[in-house]
């Protein structure tokens, strides 16, 4: 037979519960009521869900004109709009539909974490809960006030560093804290987050330090000097900075270990302080408020990839660990390859004595030359004496070389 003809005036039939909104693991029996206008009965009908024909043995004639669908053990929504479950006549025409609506209630969101761009402005991240899926379209609403005497303000740019974010780009106040939490709604419930306390001055980071420069240090194969320019906006008085440099060999595709490396202090830059050793993954850490540093311990003849980030911290004493910058775009530069003759064996222990104390015998012998007191020792007069042994080294090497 033709499809059903439906006038636009008239339903076909009605199906109850309407959009009913269910936990997981609920049952329903859902009915389809044919309208008395049209000429069909109960055994004329059959149900879809998700398009898909659900069996006969669910049904039941409960009237002349009304069959039910028994659903057990509901799983969660396939969709976040919700499943279909549709009423059809005999020739498959649609006569009602009807959303079922299964999933959970939202938990409570966690984790949350903000931080501002150079003091403009406040980006907050959160996490949906231990389990986070709910099957159901769930709403995130980040609210924030100031602590004692604000009203509360809804943030409203979502989505701007994640699925679960929001960016607030202005009118924030300093000196003086906020708290900040998460609402999250769905059509079972509400969940709100603990509240997060913070001052935007705790939570400042800033661009990548510019202009990083990578050189090396006169002919000395084992060092790299880097210097780099402060983020401009680090110039407001509120603030000072750390940084730190990572590094890694040409040959390599990730910043991994490759030994201990020290970073000095040096004369043509900074504080002159020493940095700490690196850190698990080759990452030269606390430099400090210096904007110069050298590699040293580095190999010879080796292509390196360096990086710089800045960590803002205020001048008034902030205790908080301040949150770093992105990482510099990478520089590269090469060390200087070795002039010791290829292929020689290591010394054996008493000759590695020997040597050391000749070295040793060397460099107190240069220094009683080129120094004039021990004020003018420093790191600097060793390495111009490094770039004279290996010079020496060089020219005996060469020598060795003439028939």
């Amino acid at each position: 037979s033709p499809p059903l003809s439906v006038s636009p005036a008239a339903d076909p039939a009605v199906i109850s519960p309407q959009d009913p909104t269910l936990l997981i693991g609920s049952s329903l029996v859902a009915t389809c009521t044919v309208s008395p206008d049209f000429p069909l009965k109960a055994e004329d009908l059959y149900w879809t869900l998700n398009g898909r024909r659900l069996p006969a043995a669910s049904y039941a004639a409960l009237g002349p004109s009304t069959l039910s669908v028994a659903l057990a053990r509901l799983n969660g929504s396939r969709q976040q709009s919700g499943d279909n479950l549709v009423c059809h006549s005999r020739d498959g025409g649609i006569l009602a539909g009807s959303c079922l609506y299964v999933g959970l209630p939202p938990e409570k969101p966690v984790n949350i974490t903000c931080w501002s761009k150079n003091m403009k402005d406040l980006t907050c991240k959160w996490a949906p809960g231990t389990e986070g899926e709910t099957f159901l379209h769930t709403n995130y609403t980040l609210k924030y006030k100031r602590r004692w005497y604000g009203q509360d303000n809804t943030c409203q740019e979502y989505h701007t560093a994640g699925t679960y974010s929001c960016h607030i780009p202005k009118d924030l106040a300093l000196f003086t804290p906020y708290e900040i939490w998460v609402e999250a709604s769905n059509r079972l419930g509400v969940a709100v987050s603990d509240v997060v306390m913070l001052d935007i001055l705790d939570v400042v980071t800033t661009d990548p330090p510019s202009d990083v420069h990578v050189s090396r240090v006169g002919d000395l194969e084992d060092q790299l000097s880097v210097r780099w320019s402060s983020p401009p906006a680090l110039k407001d008085f509120l603030f000072q900075a750390k940084y730190q440099i990572q590094y890694r060999v040409e040959d390599s595709s990730e910043w991994k270990v490759g030994g201990h490396r020290r970073c000095r202090g040096t004369a043509w830059g900074g504080r002159g302080s020493r940095c700490s050793h690196l850190l698990p993954l080759q990452v030269v850490d606390d430099v400090g408020n210096q904007t110069s540093c050298r590699l040293a311990g580095l190999r010879p003849g080796t292509v390196y990839f360096v990086q710089v980030r800045c960590n803002p911290f205020s001048i008034y004493g902030s205790k908080k660990a301040g949150i770093w910058s992105d990482w510099s775009n990478p520089t590269a530069a090469s060390t200087p390859r070795s002039e010791r003759v290829a292929g020689g064996c290591d010394p054996k222990g008493g000759e590695q004595n020997t040597t050391l104390r000749r070295e040793l015998k060397q460099f107190f012998g240069w220094v009683k030359k080129h120094a004039y007191g021990c004020s003018n020792l420093g790191i600097k007069l060793y390495d111009q004496w490094r770039v004279w042994l290996q010079k020496s080294h060089k020219t005996r090497n060469q020598v060795g070389k003439e028939p």
